[in-house]
């Protein structure tokens, strides 16, 4: 198994030498040159390069060739102030949208009732959309909702991309703070499918809670971020001694 995560490893490495010294729109050497100059099979390398695709660093055509891309734009954000995507790409000038949309009101799983606080079987509505960048799908989101926390004909009508965002609008129940948990994880088959990536692919995950100023839970959300395009980061301070 250590053989396997070191040779791993080096051919990441490897691989990232090759992108970082390639210009913008350059195509790469061929599959099969490729793996025999890295010493690696076209299998394994394959593997490797899809990582590097779902980064938005490369991007393969079939029958064409595999050329290097690298995000014009990347939404590079500090943690401690809590916004949403829309607010964090106008800073950078970076034009967002969303698509496919989606609200569904129903029982809520029992995750989700333990997050909001609900005992089963609870309603909830889960709004989930695709955040869309660049002419590509670059996160994915869906916020679970007490079911009675907005009429689905105002989220319908008022709806610009961020649940937080039409929380602030309406301005009640007035907001708190959020709980975050952040790690990394595989892309399943509904969030691949979503971003156009493979099953399996890594992204970026948040896992919040929202809390209104009485401590209750407003909104429990999941966020899958492809990590080519976003960049966080933590501004952490010395304890004075």
């Amino acid at each position: 198994m250590s053989e396997q995560i070191s040779t791993s490893q080096r051919l990441h490495e490897d691989l990232s030498r090759v992108i970082a010294t390639a210009e913008t729109g350059e195509r790469l050497p061929s599959e099969p040159v490729l793996a025999r100059q890295l010493g690696v099979s076209r299998a394994t390398l394959r593997e490797a390069m899809r990582t590097f695709e779902t980064q938005g660093l490369i991007s393969r055509q079939q029958g064409v060739g595999t050329f290097v891309t690298r995000p014009p734009h990347v939404i590079d954000s500090g943690l401690e102030v809590l916004e949403s995507i829309e607010s964090m790409a106008k800073s950078i000038n970076l034009q967002v949208s969303y698509g496919k949309l989606e609200i569904v009101c129903g029982p809520a799983g029992q995750r989700e009732a333990e997050a909001l606080g609900l005992e089963m079987p609870g309603e909830v509505m889960r709004v989930s959309r695709i955040i869309i960048a660049e002419k590509r799908p670059v996160a994915y989101l869906v916020d679970v909702l007490q079911k009675d926390c907005f009429p689905r004909e105002q989220v319908e009508a008022e709806f610009t991309g961020s649940v937080l965002d039409l929380l602030l609008k309406r301005g009640d129940p007035p907001l708190a703070h959020s709980r975050c948990e952040i790690c990394a994880v595989a892309a399943n088959h509904e969030v691949a499918r979503a971003l156009k990536i493979q099953r399996g692919d890594a992204l970026l995950m948040f896992v919040s809670r929202l809390f209104a100023l009485d401590g209750n839970v407003i909104d429990y959300s999941l966020s899958y971020f492809l990590p080519g395009y976003f960049r966080f980061h933590v501004v952490r301070e010395l304890t004075p001694r």
